[in-house]
């Protein structure tokens, strides 16, 4: 099968292109680079062997698409593009809307030209909102948020939903995950944004390799046991997997279905910075800041969907996270 990765060469997708290599599957990824770096390709080619096909293309430029669908015959399309930082889309709601939205739409009305029917979608558990209780189960409904970035995934989940109802024949997959964290065992992959991250186990690493002075936690007066947000950790290799079982799914599905892909229990930030100072014997200096916009105090998966129709579950434990985190930060410092 050919697949197609946007946003390949970023964290979760370049991790989920190692599996698709590794289970057989040809890959084309297409990517921008606003958060990603090119030899990321190289570094998947050493890990398996293989090079994926790569082109360097907005996949909200429909014309780009088009080429790229035309000279490729494309079976399935996984989709992680996106801009995904909870606390910057409070700040910049229009860019995390114009981007979002359009990539995914561009790609599906090219889907349609190209006659290509199945979709595996990088959704998130923020569709769950403010207003559900934990754990978050597929039933419950997803039509909130709390910040502008979920919203963009309440709102694509829609628009794929009334796109299966419109072309039955059409699959696609919501795939709501949690908090991957956590590299490659090889080292050479693992979560390097641009700038200062936004997400907290590469602000760990950076403290932890002296790039950053100190980790700052975004509060810690909520209403869980240490005051610190809780938040269902996965290893971002296992998340990958999860994508890998997906497709697979897909191949023999057609409609809309949501599957949660997480542990099943929560950790708070506090246990997360303790687990690695104990994993990699060190200690982390850090401060407890103000609380982020658009942060919940607490959430976790209920996973069980997912072991029943893609015979998925987590594997990893919280120390495997924060040992492969640590050893991708030291290569990478």
């Amino acid at each position: 099968m050919v697949v197609l990765v946007t946003g390949g060469a970023g964290y979760i997708g370049s991790h989920t292109v190692v599996e698709l290599l590794n289970a057989g599957h040809e890959v084309l990824i297409v990517d921008d680079l606003s958060n990603a770096k090119a030899e990321v390709v190289d570094r998947i080619e050493t890990i398996t062997g293989k090079r994926p096909r790569f082109c360097q293309a907005d996949c909200a430029d429909k014309t780009a698409m088009e080429q790229i669908f035309a000279a490729n015959q494309v079976d399935a399309v996984i989709h992680f593009a996106a801009l995904k930082a909870v606390g910057e889309s409070v700040k910049k709601p229009l860019s995390y809307y114009r981007n979002n939205l359009d990539s995914a739409m561009t790609m599906l009305e090219v889907m349609e030209e190209f006659g290509c029917k199945k979709f595996v979608f990088s959704s998130s558990a923020t569709v769950y909102g403010p207003n559900n209780p934990y754990p978050y189960k597929e039933e419950m409904k997803a039509i909130e948020s709390s910040s502008p970035y979920g919203w963009t995934k309440v709102m694509i989940e829609r628009i794929l939903t009334d796109y299966c109802t419109a072309h039955p024949d059409f699959c696609a997959i919501l795939l709501r995950y949690f908090n991957p964290i956590g590299a490659h065992e090889s080292g050479l992959l693992g979560d390097d944004p641009n700038g200062i991250p936004n997400n907290l186990m590469p602000y760990i690493g950076r403290v932890a390799a002296g790039k950053l002075e100190k980790l700052t936690i975004f509060g810690g007066d909520y209403d869980t046991p240490d005051g610190t947000c809780q938040r269902d950790y996965l290893h971002v290799v296992d998340l990958a997997v999860g994508h890998l079982k997906a497709l697979e799914f897909a191949a023999g599905f057609t409609g809309v279905e949501a599957i949660n892909l997480g542990t099943g229990s929560g950790i708070s930030v506090l246990e997360l910075v303790t687990a690695f100072e104990k994993a990699n014997s060190m200690k982390l200096p850090y401060v407890i800041g103000p609380r982020r916009d658009g942060d919940l105090p607490a959430f976790w998966a209920d996973a069980s969907k997912a072991k029943e129709l893609l015979g998925w579950e987590a594997t990893h434990t919280v120390e495997d996270m924060c040992r492969s985190a640590w050893n991708f930060a030291k290569k990478s410092s």
